[in-house]
């Protein structure tokens, strides 16, 4: 076989999709766990070409997996391993805030670089560099944009306000709200710690009987979306919703946003989830034929 996809037990349904409109064989990793918890994982088949898909939230146990895997493919023979992660972790600690801290960013980077030939990604969550391939030196690293597939979600019914949570989210908010000729507003947020946020919205009354549409890259525990959502309610918001890319939230997270009056959440499949709206299929396969990945 010359190029072949090959997905994870999580990721099967989603490298699937992928596989058909690339019109390639798509296999699934088989892996099983030792009683002390080590993996154990075999490639079920040769390929020339090894694309590995899988999304890197619980990241750990699944990134020493996905080495193995490489490995495991380049001793069947694969020429090139490229792995499709549409989404990245480790990506936002960028350097060292406090010291002995971790550069996770750098060491993850540099790991999938030495293992992999090409990286396909959605959306990392980058703050300070402009270029996934700064994280990632020395291969082919791309990142794709889901913001037209979510904006593509949005019913301009209304006059709708599209709202960062923070500054960080001004770049997705800006390339939803732009091309859509929407309104749009960035608050200001404080960090306490990973579920203790506070949020200022200036000229928040702009959202008074008007749908507010919350855009950001990433649902973590869903606190800073809960309290921008209580802001915007207090401004006479008439509705209120979110729009992400990658939903990592917990059932209970998100049972929590919806009691906080989030009528509706919606992400892409690129963590499979109730809130899956937008389907990354598409965009992938185009980008790895652009490329000249396959």
């Amino acid at each position: 076989m010359i190029t072949v996809v090959f997905g994870f037990e999580d990721s099967m349904a989603a490298a699937e999709r992928l596989g058909v409109l690339l019109e390639l064989p798509t296999f699934q990793v088989e892996t099983r766990r030792f009683p002390d918890r080590e993996c154990l994982v075999r490639m079920p088949a040769p390929a020339r070409t090894a694309i590995l898909y899988r999304s890197l939230n619980d990241p750990d146990g699944k990134i020493v997996e996905l080495l193995l895997a490489a490995s495991a493919a380049r001793d069947r023979g694969a020429e090139r391993v490229i792995l499709v992660a549409p989404y990245l972790a480790y990506m936002r600690q960028d350097r060292a805030f406090h010291p002995g801290e971790a550069v996770s960013q750098r060491v993850i980077g540099r790991l999938i670089a030495d293992h992999f030939d090409a990286l396909l990604t959605v959306d990392p969550h980058l703050h300070r560099i402009a270029d996934l391939s700064e994280a990632v030196p020395g291969i082919p690293a791309i990142s794709l944009s889901a913001a037209p597939l979510l904006a593509s979600l949005i019913d301009r019914a209304g006059h709708p306000v599209i709202i960062g949570p923070d500054d960080e989210s001004r770049q997705w908010t800006q390339s939803i709200a732009a091309p859509l000729g929407l309104d749009m507003l960035v608050a200001s947020k404080e960090r306490s710690g990973d579920r203790d946020v506070s949020l200022t919205l200036p000229e928040a009354d702009r959202v008074r009987g008007r749908p507010a549409i919350l855009v950001d890259d990433i649902i973590s525990s869903g606190r800073t979306l809960i309290e921008a959502a209580r802001l915007l309610r207090a401004a006479g918001a008439l509705s209120v919703e979110a729009l992400v890319t990658h939903c990592l939230a917990t059932a209970a997270d998100l049972a929590l946003m919806r009691a906080e009056g989030m009528e509706r959440i919606s992400s892409t499949d690129s963590v499979n989830g109730p809130t899956n709206k937008a389907c990354l299929a598409p965009r992938l396969s185009q980008a790895l034929q652009e490329h000249g990945l396959i």
